[in-house]
């Protein structure tokens, strides 16, 4: 079957960097299924996973974890799908990604595909959407049901027009709240705007004086979804006494956690690979996560964020989404579908 992968990891530029390979297509047993992929979606771990460093593959190396397709196998165990399934999925890091033909995949962090959806619009979710519902739902604690008292409360995003910012800003205004989003450019606010933030801020001025400008002085809710390092003494000033914050941004350098101790305020990372990484005891809830997605998007509650698309998928364009993600201006997701037969 028809593959990209790497051996070595270099600058996108290289002309190594992603090869066009061909592979056996995977057998799958136990809980995995085997997908054959329709379209496949670009996320920033793609790109950080592939960045040069001194480490040689014997076995070439697939990345890339976003996919929609359809289940043509399914392994002993499987319960909950069966071949012609139409579903949607983030994967493991801990695996082989989806930047091939066929993939397996353990169906507890599976979802079924939304129905109002090609595959090209559904795959452009699942990373983003599980991040995205995994920080405000799980991390932050917002109760999404409590729509009233949620009313009463604001939530930052930092980065709203990237890919988790986009699907973020949408299930905040679903659980209710009063969403400030930050962007700098004139299409990135246009774009967060039409997701439904109800305040645009610049994150490269201060945090804090920018609120101000719209009469907010604290937020009960902070979602860091880039340069937590650059935005952490923004955040200590701004977060509400006993408020809540969630990064999904490693830091570099050491963070001051004594900004946050008078405030009792509470720190939390979100990194969707977790549940599959460890195999948690409630790992399928991801399926569940990607289900509740599915009904939302098939109500019109929320919609794709998909923005570009690219095709076929091969070396070439995956190339090209890699070096768009790395420019660091990108709005919403970029998509690749069709294989070359």
């Amino acid at each position: 079957m028809k593959a990209i992968g790497l051996h070595k990891y270099l600058p996108i530029e290289h002309e190594e960097s992603l090869l066009d390979i061909e592979i056996e297509k995977p057998i799958p047993s136990g809980k995995d299924l085997l997908v054959q992929v329709k379209a496949i979606s670009i996320n920033p771990v793609d790109t950080k996973v592939r960045a040069p460093k001194e480490k040689v593959e014997e076995k070439p190396k697939i990345l890339g974890w976003d996919a929609s397709g359809t289940v043509v196998e399914t392994g002993e165990d499987c319960t909950d799908f069966k071949p012609g399934d139409d579903v949607f999925y983030a994967g493991s890091i801990t695996r082989q990604g989806t930047y091939s033909e066929f993939h397996l995949v353990d169906e507890r962090i599976v979802g079924k595909k939304p129905a109002a959806l090609a595959h090209a619009e559904a795959a452009a979710l699942p990373l983003t959407a599980i991040t995205a519902y995994e920080g405000l739902f799980d991390r932050l604690e917002i109760d999404p049901a409590d729509k009233e008292r949620n009313s009463r409360k604001s939530i930052l995003i930092i980065g709203g027009a990237g890919g988790v910012g986009s699907i973020a800003i949408q299930l905040a205004k679903w659980a209710g709240l009063s969403v400030i989003a930050t962007a700098s450019r004139p299409e990135t606010k246009k774009w967060a705007e039409k997701l439904g933030a109800d305040h645009i801020i610049n994150h490269h001025q201060s945090l804090k004086a920018e609120l101000e400008t719209f009469q907010i002085s604290e937020v009960e809710y902070i979602f860091c979804l880039n340069n937590t390092d650059q935005h952490w003494r923004g955040m200590s000033e701004i977060i509400k006494p006993q408020g809540k914050i969630c990064s999904i941004v490693e830091n570099r350098e050491p963070l001051d956690l004594n900004l946050l101790k008078s405030k009792s305020v509470t720190f939390v990372w979100e990194f969707m690979f977790t549940r599959a990484m460890y195999q948690t005891a409630d790992m399928q809830e991801q399926q569940i996560l990607l289900n509740k997605i599915s009904e939302l998007i098939d109500q019109g509650i929320l919609k794709t964020t998909l923005n570009q698309t690219l095709s076929p998928i091969n070396a070439e364009n995956i190339k090209k989404a890699h070096q768009s993600l790395e420019s660091g201006k990108t709005i919403g997701k970029i998509v690749l579908e069709h294989f070359t037969m």
